[in-house]
């Protein structure tokens, strides 16, 4: 699905991604794990075009998109849930949805998401500004997926949201997973989260993938400690 071969990016003159390496197959769930400011969020940034490469190469379903607009990723099929999630808060939450829709064509998926997330049903008319924290998460979620996307990154999807947000969460992203081949690079703190969804995990520490655990291994917290020093 995704290749990314000896990737660098950074901002302005400061270099965050020191040469990564990264194979996925479709219908993959890799998660990224280490401390802030080891380049996890550069690195989804640099995949999505947001961030420019310095140097390296990012191939996706056989195309170089290296030098591709954030647009054309999309097209392409890679969606993005950033971090605190970047709803638009003025907005309803159907034009939220309608705005995930906006650069693909075809039927609509939005009553499939409504259907992953009925918790929406209800909200549709509320602006995104008067949900809660959880329902702002599902429903940058839901906008992400009625875009179709192949693969998604997911920045810290559980940050902030109550525990039964995040198993919800967590059961969908299997469900759609299951269904729609969807791969997943999931970067984020809660290691029962990437537990529960990742096939492989990958440990960052300054700009550089260090090593590869299984997510067996995030039971052993000696093993979790010697790869990321906690």
């Amino acid at each position: 699905m995704i290749e990314v071969t000896n990737l660098h990016s950074g901002y302005g003159r400061i270099p965050i991604l020191h040469g990564i390496d990264l194979k996925m197959k479709p219908g993959e769930v890799v998660g990224i794990l280490g401390h802030n400011g080891m380049g996890k969020t550069t690195l989804l940034r640099t995949l999505v075009g947001n961030i420019k490469a310095t140097s390296g190469r990012i191939d996706f379903a056989g195309h170089d998109i290296t030098r591709a607009s954030t647009a054309e990723r999309s097209r392409t099929g890679i969606g993005y849930v950033p971090q605190g999630r970047d709803i638009f808060p003025q907005l309803s939450v159907m034009e939220n949805l309608k705005m995930g829709e906006i650069m693909r064509n075809g039927e609509s998926a939005i009553p499939e998401m409504l259907d992953h997330f009925p918790v929406l049903k209800d909200l549709l008319e509320r602006p995104g500004r008067g949900l809660s924290g959880g329902q702002q998460q599902i429903l940058a979620l839901a906008r992400c997926l009625a875009g179709r996307p192949k693969l998604i990154l997911l920045d810290e999807p559980t940050e902030g949201i109550q525990p039964s947000i995040v198993d919800l969460i967590a059961e969908k992203l299997g469900e759609l997973r299951a269904a729609l081949n969807l791969g997943i690079i999931l970067v984020e703190q809660d290691i029962r989260f990437i537990r529960q969804l990742a096939d492989r995990v990958l440990i960052i520490q300054k700009g550089v993938f260090v090593a590869e655990i299984s997510p067996q291994q995030l039971y052993d917290r000696e093993a979790v400690d010697a790869h990321l020093g906690i």
